[in-house]
Formats: structure tokens, sequence, C-alpha cells
């Protein structure tokens, strides 16, 4: 799993465990409908961190509680 993939899969965990849809979290993070369609279609190569931090002020989170999953702390190193 890379990171691109992990961040999808946060986004889609916490969307489920919320009981949010896309376009739920979308308005409620005041991000764009077509980004978020983008990022989780993995359209999107790089998720910016202001669209992250958004997000997690949509789901009423921290950056830290967002990243504090096994797979974030699994990652691999991608530069090498």
């Amino acid at each position: 799993m890379n990171t691109q993939q992990a961040v999808v899969k946060r986004i889609r965990q916490l969307c489920e465990q919320r009981g949010f849809t896309p376009n739920r979290l979308a308005n409620h993070a005041a991000v764009p409908q077509a980004t978020l369609k983008s990022i989780l279609n993995g359209e999107s190569q790089n998720v910016g961190i202001v669209t992250i931090k958004k997000l997690c002020d949509g789901f009423e989170i921290t950056l830290g509680e967002f990243f504090s999953t096994e797979e974030f702390d699994r990652l691999e190193q991608e530069i090498r």
C-alpha cells in the first residue's frame, strides 16, 4: 500500500464510521465534490495537506487522528 492508497482507505473508513456519503463529506468539509471524487478514485496523485485538514475538520478530528492508523505506520519510506 502506498501513501495515496492509505489516504483513500482512511477517508472511506471515516465516512463509513460516521455515516457520511462522499457528497455529504465534501459539503461538510467545504471541499469541492470533484476534488473528493478525484481523490477517492485514485486520480489525484498528491492530496495536499490543506485538503486533508479540511476533510479532518469535516470529520471533526485532528490531523493526528487521521494519520494514526496501522496503514500509515506501516508505509515504507517513499524516498530512497
